[in-house]
């Protein structure tokens, strides 16, 4: 680590460690639902790579989860009934942040991926996902929780085609690795959560030379490659969200 950076802000849920170039981000938050405090320490790391990053040196960020079956549950309606749109902005411009990142990301799926976990991981740049356990899924349709117009559009820009998209939207299809790297969700798969984690990390080291000339345009690039999505996640609000009464549902049979 370059001297001139100051110390990686700490997280009892999210730990933070720097390899080289890579910036590694460790999620210890149980099932990582997306509650408030592990969002802003998301967010506070992400701030301190925008702030500390040494201009023209090469660097990638790469996501996992310290649990063998979780990577992310995605969001916590419990928590939206007690704080509101708030609670929907943040989520979105977590995701957004991720979207637009300014460095190379690369998400290590090391376990079931649902509904907003799922868009944490379609936001990353490239995704490598576990082989022998876990399954990507959009499974809103089956809360039922009506999704705001941003995150529909992330999960509509990162998709191949249209057919697909409706088989995640409206099906609750899972896909397992196999399936996952047939429809081009994820790029690599991994026979173990170890496993995952190391081709992420040689994934995001490949990568990293990008950040050396590119700097601030990897981030305004992907701006523009991912426009809709990301102008949606900003300003789009909740949509329909706010028409359906929305209820704690059980958690998924994983």
């Amino acid at each position: 680590m370059s001297a001139q950076m100051p110390p990686l802000p700490q997280s009892p849920i999210l730990g933070f460690t720097k390899e080289g170039p890579l910036y590694i981000l460790a999620f210890r938050n149980g099932e990582n639902f997306f509650d408030v405090p592990f969002m802003d320490a998301l967010e506070a790391a992400l701030d301190y790579i925008e702030q500390h990053h040494p201009p023209g040196t090469a660097g990638a960020l790469v996501t996992y989860a310290e649990s063998s079956k979780v990577y992310c549950n995605g969001l916590r309606l419990d928590i939206f009934q007690k704080v509101g749109a708030k609670y929907f902005d943040q989520s979105q411009r977590v995701l957004r942040r991720f979207l637009t990142f300014q460095l190379p990301t690369v998400a290590a799926i090391t376990g079931h991926a649902f509904a907003g976990g799922c868009m944490l991981a379609m936001a990353h740049d490239y995704r490598v996902m576990r082989s022998d356990r876990g399954f990507m899924c959009m499974n809103e349709v089956d809360l039922p929780a009506a999704m705001a117009p941003g995150m529909l559009a992330l999960v509509q820009a990162k998709v191949p085609n249209p057919l697909l998209f409706r088989d995640m939207i409206l099906q609750a299809h899972k896909f397992n690795a196999d399936e996952a790297l047939r429809v081009g969700l994820v790029d690599e798969i991994s026979p173990s959560p170890a496993a995952t984690v190391e081709a992420a990390k040689a994934l995001a080291t490949r990568w990293s030379s990008k950040a050396i000339k590119a700097g601030v345009v990897y981030g305004y690039l992907k701006q523009q490659m991912y426009v809709d999505a990301a102008r949606a996640l900003e300003h789009g609000g909740m949509g329909f969200s706010t028409k359906v009464k929305l209820t704690a549902p059980p958690k998924p049979k994983l």
